[in-house]
């Protein structure tokens, strides 16, 4: 790589094959992983997650990956603590002499690496919130308004995001708090793509192999860990789903149109995310999603060759 890119990103919408892409990568010019999933993060919650530690296995290696499997369900992982954990993986793959290859799905993650988010640490605030808990959430959703906050679903439907979330705009209005120290990133970054019909297919079939490879056990076993149904929902459109066809609310065959859909539709935000990206001026190398992984790392390879030159 050129001596001005220190970094690699592989990403793209759910269902596109990033992470073996991004393995075979890895393998080939001595590179780690650092996954950019909100819910990767999570020990345990694998089938519904898409995590499937035999897409880091190389010819029998299994590649150098982080941020996978590194907190309990139940806790509320945030961006904050990607931003501090990523910092923490990159500076210690280039102390290997290694290359850092960021990967994933998750916009806001991805995002708030490339384009270098002002993250702050905000601390809990009981006054504030005895305040706010005794008010309608309608209410609550008027307040989130002056902050800008209102992008993200979860902030608006969740009672207890939407107090965390005017809690963190209440003190970045009010006070300045310990902030991450990002190291200079300057990423060489590629995008797979597939056209709308290839993705719905392919997220179709996915989701049937999940469904029969286990997923509704890995929901039970959640919610006999401890879990409530409510809970579960903060874990992505699988757990939602799959949770109320166990709870008796959605039959398997509503279950699976509704859930089908959903990923479909989040799909398509996920692109509609990268595009805002390109926008704001990430610059990602888009690669056809029907090209053989041989054809995709001969492309890749290509356009790091043109970057030394």
């Amino acid at each position: 790589m050129h001596v001005m890119n220190n970094m690699i990103t592989i990403l793209g919408p759910t269902a596109t094959g990033k992470t073996q892409l991004a393995a075979k990568l890895a393998d080939s010019i001595g590179g780690e992983i650092i996954s950019a999933d909100s819910r990767q993060v999570y020990r345990g919650m694998d089938i519904g997650t898409g995590k499937d530690l035999n897409d880091y296995i190389v010819d029998g290696r299994l590649i150098p990956h982080h941020l996978v499997d590194i907190v309990d369900p139940g806790y509320e992982y945030n961006v904050f603590e990607f931003q501090k954990d990523f910092v923490h993986a990159f500076n210690l793959i280039k102390s290997k002499g290694n290359i850092p290859l960021l990967c994933g799905g998750t916009g806001l993650y991805l995002d708030a690496i490339l384009r270098a988010y002002k993250m702050t640490e905000v601390p809990e605030n009981n006054e504030l919130r005895s305040r706010l808990v005794k008010l309608p959430q309608e209410k609550l959703i008027e307040m989130l308004k002056q902050y800008g906050s209102l992008h993200n679903t979860t902030n608006i439907t969740d009672r207890n995001r939407t107090i965390r979330t005017i809690e963190i705009g209440e003190y970045e209005k009010s006070s300045r708090g310990k902030k991450i120290k990002l190291p200079a990133i300057n990423s060489v970054n590629f995008g797979i793509r597939f056209e709308r019909p290839d993705i719905r297919e392919r997220i179709t079939r996915r989701l049937k192999g999940r469904l029969e490879n286990g997923l509704t056990d890995e929901v039970e076993r959640l919610l006999k860990s401890g879990l409530m149904p409510g809970q579960l929902a903060f874990y992505g459109l699988e757990y939602r789903y799959v949770t109320q066809h166990i709870t008796g609310d959605l039959s398997y065959d509503e279950m699976f149109r509704l859930l089908n859909t959903a990923i479909h539709q989040f799909a398509k935000r996920q692109m509609t995310w990268f595009r805002r990206m390109e926008k704001n001026g990430v610059k990602i190398h888009w690669i056809d999603g029907e090209l053989t992984l041989e054809e995709k790392l001969s492309h890749i390879t290509n356009v790091l060759k043109n970057k030394v030159k």
